[in-house]
């Protein structure tokens, strides 16, 4: 059996005789896109601007102000690093157990189009 690149995060599997990969383009891309949200700028060597870095929001208010700062940051990274994405909804959900007004917790919900091939998909980023 072939594959295009190792799945992250790496583990073993006996049917490649190694560690486990990612058999489609579409894997190959979502794990790419998945990478581009959760790094945080600076965290990547020679590439000091790639990343949304979703967790650095972790401690900022849940309101329409961090979404739009949120929502300006993953479309400007994937213009310049995956152009060849299309997000097509950007969803904002409050996720876990209410504290008076606020949760403690945010899910996003990114429905993006794989424009070569066609192909939409939807990434889960909890934060």
């Amino acid at each position: 059996m072939s594959g295009f690149s190792p799945s992250l995060p790496l583990r073993k599997d006996p049917r490649y005789a190694g560690f486990a990969l990612n058999a489609t383009m579409l894997d190959v891309i979502r794990q790419n896109f998945k990478n581009l949200v959760l790094t945080a700028p600076g965290e990547r060597m020679m590439i000091p601007d790639f990343g949304v870095g979703m967790r650095n929001y972790l401690f900022e208010m849940n309101d329409p102000l961090t979404h739009s700062a949120i929502r300006g940051r993953l479309s400007s990274q994937v213009n310049k690093y995956m152009s060849f994405i299309s997000i097509l909804n950007l969803e904002f959900n409050d996720n876990g157990a209410d504290l008076g007004d606020f949760s403690n917790s945010l899910q996003i919900v990114i429905t993006y189009q794989i424009l070569p091939l066609g192909l939409s998909d939807t990434l889960l980023v909890e934060i």
